[in-house]
């Protein structure tokens, strides 16, 4: 669902309630079209996120830190400049649009006290951020509008701020719509028109799940048209619009296959049984638990564009590399038909003569019997047509060998890449992204990165679990860091996990003082942090392979993160995302 305008209505609810009179502390800028505000209230401390992305924008009161940039980017300066120490005085709602004004008490340049407005834009690929005055010129905005990118409406510095133009529809919430107004629209459609369609053409401010929630209530299907779903479409219609009126809505989200589908204001019924319905505890949580990982990971790509670019490429070239060495490798297998040839002639040379073209041979090493028919270079006598097949034969044989070894270094590398792959998927913050380019600096591959420096780094990042009966659980974040681990830090009697035959972390089950083995719900724990923490995470029944720690052994020379190991045990484990997060450790 987008983040619709009667979803707004509820968050900007929830932020008057939870902000009043509440004091501006912090003002961070996390990604490139997003803005968190940290506001002290009542002796709490509320993140405010406005999102202003064309994938995804939306506003609330969320509880996710994400780490911010070591200088921060002008408009951040900006915000801080105008709104550092100022006081929440409200939010509202712009009409009934996706726009909302925050207004802030704070002072002016001579020191006076003034108000000042944020207003956060949530329209899509048109979302933006904009700082006002008391008279609503414009102060400053995130994305600058101008004739060259729009005719309609202009956003610049300097300008009085206006609205978008409003769309031909009416406001649901108005008091203008009415039952007789609705009933009067409805007579004059085409009853085979689909009624989510008509409910869509001529009212603002609903999303199409909303719009076919409403048909489904009246119909009992979600494409039902006019004809089908006259009979209580109506009233089901003005029931929704009293939820948004009235505010009495339920934080809702729904999920499928355990992941985020949609979201919504109220209880959802169309999907039956093919979703399930969570309840969150505010409307904060609520777009917190849809957006939290989708927005981790747009500003992963963003951040690591380069990174990915060079896995890609490199991924491409070794891919490419394998499909030429393998074919080298299939055209080897001629040689043992050269030494067939070349025994064959020299057996029968007394048969041959210089000039000929072919000759026709039988085949003694065939039990089936029969003759093998063999080109000849008629240049050469008998003798030199013998030894050049000699020769293609010792040529294949030693191409084997070498291509044999060159394709199971290309295949060792392209393991590599994919456990790059897998750790910069699940890197959670600058750090580890720095992390990362050190490494692949180091193994040669960052030479491509432009204007890359090498940084001096500090110890590798550890994540830190806690299992149920206590035991501590380390997890490698990436190669550097589970060589580190492994190496470094597990003691010879702690216990080492892997997911089987997959890229994935390192994971160090530590013992207890004078403990030799955990408790059997301990290693199912640590199991389970394994397989979550590698490239088979959302399966089912995924081996994890467990030894003690100090069985496992790094080759010399070998790649970040490779090690080796026998005698192994494995376990099947099915992880869940929430346990293991409510598991991890902070810090």
């Amino acid at each position: 669902m987008a983040f619709d305008a009667a979803m707004l209505r509820f968050v900007v609810d929830e932020i008057n309630r939870k902000l009043a009179g509440g004091k501006v502390d912090k003002i961070f800028q996390p990604g490139k079209e997003e803005a968190v505000f940290v506001i002290r209230c009542g002796g709490e401390e509320h993140r405010l996120d406005i999102s202003a992305g064309g994938n995804g924008s939306h506003l609330n009161l969320t509880a996710i830190r994400t780490e911010n940039p070591t200088t921060p980017p002008m408009f951040c300066m900006m915000l801080r400049k105008h709104f550092s120490g100022a006081r929440f005085a409200g939010a509202e709602q712009l009409g009934f649009e996706r726009a909302a004004r925050l207004t802030f008490d704070t002072h002016d340049e001579m020191g006076f006290s003034t108000r000042k407005h944020v207003i956060a834009e949530l329209m899509g690929r048109f979302s933006n951020i904009i700082i006002t005055d008391a008279r609503d010129k414009i102060i400053g905005v995130l994305k600058s509008v101008d004739f060259t990118t729009s005719e309609k409406r202009q956003v610049l510095a300097g300008m009085t701020y206006e609205l978008p133009p409003k769309q031909d529809k009416e406001d649901p919430t108005s008091d203008r719509v009415d039952e007789r107004m609705f009933k009067a629209l409805a007579a004059a459609e085409d009853p085979d028109r689909p009624a989510e369609k008509f409910i869509m053409s001529h009212f603002a401010g609903l999303a199409p799940l909303i719009a076919r929630e409403i048909v489904y209530r009246a119909a009992g299907r979600t494409d039902a048209t006019m004809r089908e779903a006259e009979r209580d479409l109506t009233a089901q219609f003005f029931r929704m619009i009293r939820i948004i009126r009235d505010l009495d809505g339920t934080p809702t989200l729904l999920k499928k296959d355990g992941l985020p589908s949609e979201y919504a204001f109220t209880e959802i019924r169309q999907y039956g049984g093919g979703c399930e319905c969570e309840t969150c505890e505010t409307f904060g949580a609520l777009i917190d638990a849809y957006y939290g990982e989708r927005s981790r990971e747009e500003r992963l790509h963003r951040k690591a564009s380069d990174v990915f670019r060079l896995l890609s490429n490199a991924e491409t070239r070794i891919l490419k590399k394998m499909d030429r060495q393998r074919a080298e490798l299939s055209d080897c297998d001629d040689g043992e038909k050269y030494k067939l040839w070349g025994d064959l002639i020299t057996a029968n040379i007394w048969k041959l003569e210089r000039g000929m073209a072919s000759c026709e041979l039988e085949n003694w090493y065939d039990e089936a019997g029969g003759t093998v028919k063999i080109p000849l270079d008629k240049r050469l006598s008998p003798s030199a047509n013998a030894q050049a097949y000699y020769k293609k034969y010792n040529k294949s044989k030693t191409a084997r060998v070498h291509l044999t070894e060159q394709l199971a270094a290309a295949e060792e590398e392209l393991a590599y890449v994919y456990t790059v792959l897998d750790s910069l998927t699940r890197a959670e913050g600058e750090r580890e992204l720095s992390e990362i380019r050190a490494e692949l600096w180091h193994s040669g591959y960052a030479s491509k990165m432009k204007n890359y420096t090498e940084k001096k780094q500090s110890a590798p990042s550890i994540a830190r679990y806690k299992t149920s009966d206590g035991h501590t659980v380390l997890c490698g974040r990436n190669n550097v860091a589970n060589d580190y681990l492994t190496t470094k830090v597990a003691a010879r009697g702690d216990w080492w996990f892997h997911a089987k035959n997959q890229p994935g972390s390192h994971v160090v089950l530590q013992c207890f003082e004078g403990e030799r083995d955990p408790s059997g719900e301990a290693f199912t724990e640590a199991a389970e942090i394994a397989a979550y923490n590698s490239k088979a995470r959302g399966g089912v029944m995924i081996p994890v392979d467990y030894i003690q720690a100090g069985k496992v052994k790094k080759p010399a020379g070998a790649k970040p993160g490779f090690v080796v190991y026998t005698t192994n045990w494995t376990a099947y484990v099915t992880p869940d995302g929430e346990k293991i997060s409510a598991m991890k450790q902070k810090g």
